[in-house]
């Protein structure tokens, strides 16, 4: 069987078993305490939890996973992936071990034809009722059911939440292939045994102090993992032999021209590229961009360590975009997200591997330099402070560089490192907002269960207020049956009109009043799924649970937030058209007064590009395009070609945004009617906000009359102090900048001509060119060039610090003769700038650099010497 026919056979099989078939969910969990989604279960937690409800109790999926707790093994071992499918069936309350014992077994011979006598089944070491119905009701002979530990046979998705006793099947792959013991069963380290498919029985929530608290229903959660069930199917001995892991690497071998199995160490490299580009392309659709922190660091440190692997094959050119090309064909009809992602999948890449291409050669003759330096001193530890310069000059990820000291036979001193890491952020540290709020999510359980459908109504798309009843109070994290004058607290409905904070827009904030009570809501918020909770505080009376309520919102300002939201999607669409189809939406802010938009895009638009978006947007708005929203399946949405929100989660069902004939998105949020409604909009600012990533900030309406107006009051005073018309501003500026810079050039030159030819040293470094060498405190680093343009020679060369206000610039520049003869100032400089704290790079002929530490400025200068040769 070919992987896409397991991964459907088994889909239909659980629901022969009435199970709903869900699509798997994104790879960025809700689940804080997570990374990455790990497991099938993850989408499920909080019905396992009780905290959720679904209108069906038994669910069957095919979850892509991302695990990182082995990176630096995978592709030496033939199991072992970050990447994987995971087939799960889960149970909610309904079937339990009598069900799914028996149906494993059933699928595992009658649907996959496995040979039942090379089936071994384990089971927790107290599980009398698992071994019962695996020996009494299926019939396995009791020899082939084993008991294990905690260890093998207890599972949790984490340190905390759902677990409990497992049974896990084994098929044994025949002697040949163990270790030859008498004693080899399931559990052995040997590869006879392999586990193919693990049924938890998922009964406990661990607490934070390792309590099992009873979940409130037995549940059932199972998972198979794809790659190794094809395996077995397919009669090879790896993973990476099977039929859609090794198309990847086939990709691989040909571009490199190295085939699968010709020597171990080649091996390694293909599988990790084959892995790993699988990895990079779900990461990627899924919204996860590379970055210094997080799940972005993850992305990254793939992407680099399959970049220093395509070296080891004799990959120089870029390669990665093409083995992706791959995954996305092979996997794009299970998971079209690869499908409408592709373009961006593949540019994200080829940026991150240009740039971190450029690095490497220099970071790997450092590194290996390193290691020589380590070897000839008999020592066994790599450096810390090296791979922090290899971290934060070259971007080499920590853990590559600790692998390829362990290939080396080296430990890597780790403290030290962390210890320039700590001393860095203390530099630059910047505030994290802390986003926690409210109360623990066994707070809201029993307005939940209260709820008929449970979740609430939302009726805030067709009306302004409704009639309600409070089902739930939380004050100060706990369950509270009131809430009284003066107090703050959460207040929770049936049925609400208040848009509570997701997809970027802002919650709603309004009123909620009694016959006896007012609650002035400031916010609202969704803090499990399928309740929306009202943050505020009562004015005056006692709000209590039961109560009958009306809920009112602020209409100006949700108008506001309304102009603004369908503003977001106009911008979308002209970027688009402006910067290509690769723009995809990655977050967005829209509040009443203003709007922010992020989106993919590889380098700083330009002014003209920024004005035809803005302009192609108000055109739309003029001409006054009807809005309108409705409901549909996430599959019928797909095939009609509505685009996703990048990195966005979503259901089986979704809401569609469509304006006029151009623009159709899944949005859940408030909207315009008509495009004419949003007045005009104008952007205020474009930047930067990481890679690859770029925000523009916006407002419409009254927002966009006062930026406008505010703007041309800045104007109106430039052109009082230039003493012309507005219109003359920008020509006289330029003007009288040009007067400033010749100004200031010529106090440069004649400051560098004041400086005396006795304040530097002549050193003459091997090579045989003149090197003069100063200090000149109190230049800044123009001045500096300046001096050094004088001072270098038509043949010679120049070194030359400068500290002022306690912060050293370092300048070195080289002419041709010099470089000729083996100067380098970018290779001095960065030998140099780490002494006083810093950092430095450039050409051979003029580099620049500095740092924080003006004590370091004559280990600067010793440096120097040594980098130079000079006694």
């Amino acid at each position: 069987m070919k992987s896409g026919e397991i991964r459907e056979s088994f889909l239909t099989f659980f629901e022969s078993k009435g199970c709903v078939r869900l699509p798997s969910s994104s790879l960025i969990p809700d689940d804080p305490s997570l990374l990455l989604t790990t497991a099938g279960m993850v989408q499920f937690k909080p019905v396992f939890l009780g905290i959720e409800k679904r209108d069906y109790t038994r669910a069957t999926t095919c979850q892509k996973c991302v695990r990182t707790t082995d990176i630096e093994i995978v592709g030496h071992t033939g199991r072992h992936q970050t990447f994987f499918e995971m087939l799960g069936n889960f149970s909610f309350g309904d079937y339990f071990k009598a069900e799914i014992i028996p149906w494993s077994f059933e699928y595992s011979t009658k649907v996959l034809g496995l040979d039942p006598d090379r089936l071994w089944f384990s089971i927790y070491e107290d599980d009398d009722e698992a071994e019962g119905i695996w020996r009494d009701v299926v019939g396995v002979p009791a020899a082939r059911i084993v008991r294990m530990g905690a260890k093998d046979n207890f599972w949790s998705a984490g340190p905390t939440g759902p677990c409990g006793p497992c049974s896990e099947l084994y098929y044994d792959q025949g002697p040949d292939v163990g270790c030859g013991l008498p004693t080899c069963a399931p559990g052995c380290d040997c590869d006879r045994f392999l586990e193919y498919w693990n049924l938890v029985f998922m009964q406990y929530d661990r607490q934070q102090d390792g309590t099992l608290v009873p979940l409130p229903k037995k549940n059932i959660d199972t998972g198979m993992g794809l790659e190794r069930i094809a395996a077995i199917l397919q009669g090879v001995n790896s993973n990476y032999e099977t039929d859609i892991l090794r198309r990847v690497i086939d990709e691989a071998s040909r571009l490199c021209g190295v085939a699968y199995g010709a020597s171990d160490r080649t091996d390694v490299s293909l599988r990790i590229l084959a892995d790993h580009s699988r990895a990079l392309a779900f990461m990627i659709a899924d919204g996860v961009l590379p970055s210094n922190e997080s799940r972005g660091y993850v992305l990254r440190r793939l992407l680099r360590r399959g970049v220093r692997h395509g070296r080891l094959l004799g990959l120089v050119e870029p390669f990665l975009t093409t083995l992706i090309s791959v995954v996305v064909g092979d996997m794009g009809e299970a998971y079209p997200e690869l499908l409408e992602n592709r373009e961006l999948i593949e540019r994200i890449v080829g940026n991150e591997e240009a740039r971190f291409g450029a690095t490497l050669k220099q970071g790997m003759a450092l590194l290996e330099d390193e290691i020589g330096r380590v070897r000839e001193a008999g020592a066994s530890v790599f450096p810390g402070g090296v791979a922090f310069t290899l971290h934060d000059t070259y971007g080499f990820p920590v853990e590559l560089t600790a692998e390829i000291a362990h290939e080396n036979s080296l430990r890597l001193d780790m403290d030290a490192f962390e210890a320039e890491m700590t001393a860095q952020r203390e530099r630059g540290r910047a505030g994290v907002r802390d986003v926690s709020w409210g109360a623990s999510s066994a707070a809201y359980a029993r307005a939940g269960e209260s709820l008929r459908r449970g979740s609430v109504e939302f009726a805030g798309y067709e009306v302004d207020e409704a009639d309600a009843t409070v089902v739930g109070i939380v004050v100060d994290g706990e369950p509270a049956d009131g809430v009284s004058a003066g107090e703050s607290g959460e207040v929770l409905l049936d049925i609400t009109p208040f848009y509570a904070e997701q997809g970027g827009q802002v919650g709603d904030s309004g009123s909620i009043t009694s016959d006896t009570a007012t609650f002035e809501v400031s916010d609202a918020r969704i803090p499990v799924r399928g309740l929306v909770s009202h943050l505020g505080r009562v004015t005056n009376g006692t709000l209590s649970v039961g109560d009958r309520v009306h809920a009112n919102i602020d209409v100006p300002r949700r108008e506001r937030v309304r102009r603004n939201h369908t503003a977001t999607h106009l911008l979308h669409w002209a970027l688009r058209l402006v910067l290509g189809e690769h723009v995809k939406q990655s977050g967005s802010f829209v509040s009443p007064d203003r709007l922010r938009f992020d989106f993919t895009h590889f380098e700083a638009p330009s002014a003209e590009q920024l004005a035809k978006v803005e302009r192609l947007a108000n055109t739309k708005i003029m001409e006054d395009h009807p809005v309108r929203a409705y409901e549909t399946s996430l599959a019928s949405a797909r095939e009609a070609g509505v685009i996703a929100l990048f990195g966005e989660k979503y259901g089986e069902f979704v809401r569609v945004l469509e304006i006029g004939n151009f623009s159709r998105e899944l949005c859940g949020g408030t909207h315009v009617a008509r495009t004419s409604e949003i007045g005009f909009l104008k952007i205020a600012s474009e930047g930067s906000v990481g890679a690859n990533l770029r925000r523009i900030e916006a407002v419409t309406s009254f927002g966009a009359m006062e930026h406008v107006y505010a703007e041309e009051a800045v104007l109106t005073r430039a052109a009082d102090a230039l003493k012309c018309r507005p219109a003359e501003v920008a020509e006289k500026a330029e003007a009288t900048v040009k007067r400033l810079r010749e100004a200031e050039k010529a106090a440069r030159s004649a400051a560098a001509a004041r400086v005396e030819a006795d304040r530097f040293e002549l050193w003459m470094p091997a090579g045989g060119y003149p090197l003069h060498v100063g200090r000149l405190d109190g230049f800044d680093a123009e001045a500096i060039r300046t001096v050094a343009d004088e001072m270098r020679g038509p043949d010679g060369a120049v070194l030359i610090l400068s500290v002022t206000d306690g912060k050293v610039v370092i300048v070195a520049s080289g002419s041709g003769p010099a470089v000729g003869k083996g100067f380098d100032a970018g290779a001095l400089m960065r030998a140099v700038a780490p002494a006083v704290g810093g950092r430095g790079g450039g050409k051979p002929q003029m580099a620049q650099g500095g740092g924080p530490d003006a004590a370091g400025v004559d280990g600067a200068l010793r440096a120097a010497r040594e980098t130079l040769g000079v006694e």
